[in-house]
């Protein structure tokens, strides 16, 4: 039986279309369609709102740019967990990990899927009790779902993708010609200031554009990765781009400022049925609750592959068992059961903002110091030719790098509380690391 497990890997079948995909699908989820109202609540202005959008877009798009070069010279399953261990030694690659596995992994999960159950509720006009069960249903279904050989998930990562971009048309379309409100020079007169700042609103907007990285945790997955991971990345992003600034902007010409403050997370929901009624308003309603679906099982497929990558260099409690890969589809079950759990443990006690909040803090701090890296890297491999090489080196890095450092001061300005939470639990990877290398030895 063991002999037949150490047999088992995983399948490199994924193409083009569906690295793609996972990058625009596991972006677009439910951060553009719920965050217009805490992002301008915090920018004060639907000038600055814009302006948030399409800084945090441009903060993305050089951090792909940066990590298109990384992950072109470490094609591997594990992502940023890979790159930080390569970059800078196996305690730091561990942490980075780790950090994903106990916050942002399954907090990111139980945020967007706390959104979903807010959306599905709202939908089938059932009791706000519903939520909880709604949204741990979703995240079983999809997880099981990932549990089959990879092309399924990968399948219906296309089809949801292509099944999200019908919103964001009619979105975009109907705001931009059928709105009659100035998108820009609006401010907030129902409050006396802004909830925020605009470094927070940047902040918000960063939850939305999240996680296109994920494509590189199924390095090991993905045919010609050196080749077709940078493109993915780099394409996938730039579309996002334009369609959230497109979206925002649909938006912010259809409903008045004043009214969107009043509204929260209830915005798309009333642009839904004012721009095209009831059964309209239905129909792209089924399209959101498409998107944030396709959003979860981007995450879900990809979330465990770090969980694997760990447990197969033997450096997590029960490593024996989350490696296990099933001998028929290749898939990592134990490592997705354990995600689903946690995430549903989450779903129950946290508020889906405070999760989402959390998670680009923690994983922002790793991410400067693999952008850092890519200096690191040049110095350290002089001469060598790389598979790919990040544009208008180094200012895309060092903007990547200033807008990452941008991110984390506006936390920790904002919400310390949260940010020291959140370094104690990836600290406490620091122990759980030194006993299992004592174990180790």
């Amino acid at each position: 039986m063991q002999s037949a497990q150490n047999e088992t890997k995983l399948n490199r079948s994924l193409g083009f279309w569906s690295a793609l995909s996972l990058v625009v699908g596991t972006v677009i989820g439910s951060g553009i369609f719920f965050k217009q109202s805490s992002v301008l609540d915090s920018a004060g202005s639907t000038t600055n709102a814009l302006l948030a959008w399409l800084l945090g877009g441009v903060i993305t798009l050089t951090a792909g740019l940066t990590i298109a070069e990384v992950g072109a010279q470490m094609p591997h399953t594990g992502g940023l967990y890979v790159y930080m261990e390569n970059i800078y030694g196996k305690i730091w690659g561990f942490l980075s990990g780790w950090m994903q596995i106990a916050v942002y992994g399954p907090a990111i999960i139980a945020s967007i899927a706390a959104y979903l159950g807010i959306l599905l509720v709202g939908f089938f006009h059932l009791s706000n009790g519903w939520q909880a069960p709604l949204s741990i249903a979703v995240i079983v279904l999809i997880g099981l779902l990932n549990m089959v050989e990879n092309r399924w998930g990968a399948a219906f990562q296309i089809a949801t993708t292509l099944g999200k971009l019908l919103p964001i048309a009619a979105i975009i379309i109907f705001g931009l010609f059928f709105g009659d409100q100035n998108a820009f020079g609006q401010t907030l007169h129902t409050v006396q200031q802004s909830t925020g700042s605009f470094g927070v609103a940047v902040l918000a907007t960063l939850f939305a554009y999240d996680g296109w990285i994920l494509v590189a945790n199924l390095g090991g997955e993905i045919k010609e990765p050196q080749k077709l991971l940078p493109r993915a990345i780099i394409l996938g992003i730039s579309l996002v781009l334009v369609a959230y600034t497109l979206v925002t902007y649909g938006i912010l010409h259809f409903i008045p400022a004043d009214t969107i403050h009043k509204l929260g997370q209830q915005t798309t929901l009333y642009f839904a049925q004012a721009a095209f009624g009831t059964i309209g308003g239905r129909l792209l309603n089924i399209g959101i609750i498409i998107s944030m679906v396709g959003c979860l099982n981007g995450k879900i497929m990809t979330f465990p592959r770090i969980i694997y990558a760990m447990a197969e260099r033997q450096q997590l409690p029960f490593s024996k068992q989350l490696r296990y890969l099933n001998p028929k589809s290749h898939e990592p079950i134990v490592a997705t059961l354990f995600i689903l759990v946690y995430a549903s443990i989450m779903i129950i006690f946290f508020d889906p903002d405070r999760l989402s909040d959390l998670c680009i803090f923690t994983v922002y701090c790793f991410y400067v110091a693999t952008f850092i890296g890519v200096f690191l890297l040049r110095k350290r491999h002089r001469g060598e030719k790389r598979p790919f090489s990040t544009p208008a080196f180094p200012i895309t890095p060092l903007i990547a790098i200033l807008g990452a450092l941008f991110v984390i001061i506006s936390e920790i300005g904002s919400d310390l509380p949260g940010v020291i939470l959140s370094l104690v639990i990836v600290a406490l990877g620091i122990p759980v690391y030194y006993y299992k290398q004592r174990r180790a030895n």
